[in-house]
């Protein structure tokens, strides 16, 4: 489905973003991962997986990450801005560095990745960008202002190059997941006062019944990556379960 496609990935070694590297993987492709960590044995293993050392917060990030992927895979076909971050505090709390912090890992770093790709995308004849945003993007957790104006933008400029980039053969696309399990999200249900009872109405939010997993934003990421997305740009695909479809009860 995605045989001889060259993919960068931020984020790509863990969490999400390592379910979005398997789901790649498993079509054909090969994937520059692009993260702080250096990658376990298993993914560095792999001959269909190259890696470059990047901290998103650094300006020169997007110059060194686009120059790896000219050394590894020669051009890039798809852009995946998986990486990022979010802290919870109120907007009394939040300082000014906190505040940069969030808008240059979250928004600065994939906008400007997306500049230094772009050259090696018209080279191919267009590609793909998916830009990893969230139902926080839509709406809102108590004390997520920074987390949720961070992912409203990347909806924002997703739908903007979508606009901008027609012209060069590239599309661009969002994925907005919901709850994804995750060492962090497991360790957040276990620290509430009553991790069972939490763990129980989390479900009860989700349609589907289960929460979703690494590779369901996966799958999506495929999806757009493809030639069955060709007509599909300018989107934001909500990936949640139906949890932003149900409405709420008070009973």
């Amino acid at each position: 489905m995605l045989e001889n496609k060259n993919i960068v990935v931020t984020g790509g070694g863990k969490g999400i973003g390592r379910g979005i590297t398997e789901k790649l993987l498993s079509v054909g492709a090969r994937v520059l991962v692009a993260q702080r960590q250096p990658l376990d044995d298993d993914l560095a293993s792999r001959p269909d997986v190259f890696y470059v050392s990047s901290d998103l917060t650094q300006p020169d990030a997007p110059r060194a990450i686009a120059e790896a992927a000219r050394g590894y895979l020669g051009a890039v076909d798809v852009l995946v801005n998986n990486a990022g971050f979010m802290f919870e505090k109120s907007i009394d709390d939040i300082a000014e560095a906190d505040w940069d912090r969030m808008m240059i890992v979250n928004l600065r770093a994939p906008a400007f990745l997306i500049k230094a790709l772009l050259p090696q995308m018209r080279e191919r004849g267009g590609g793909s960008i998916i830009n990893i945003g969230s139902i926080e993007g839509l709406g809102s957790n108590p004390l997520h202002a920074a987390y949720c104006a961070s992912k409203a933008g990347i909806h924002g400029l997703t739908r903007a190059l979508a606009v901008d980039l027609g012209k060069d053969g590239v599309r661009c696309n969002a994925i907005a997941p919901g709850w994804i399990n995750s060492d962090l999200s497991d360790a957040y249900i276990d620290a509430q006062a009553d991790p069972a009872t939490a763990r129980e109405a989390l479900l009860g939010l989700h349609p589907v019944g289960r929460t979703g997993l690494p590779t369901d934003v996966g799958g999506a990421v495929v999806f757009l990556a493809s030639e069955a997305a060709a007509f599909i740009t300018g989107q934001v695909l909500v990936v949640d379960g139906g949890r932003t479809a149900k409405l709420p009860l008070p009973f």
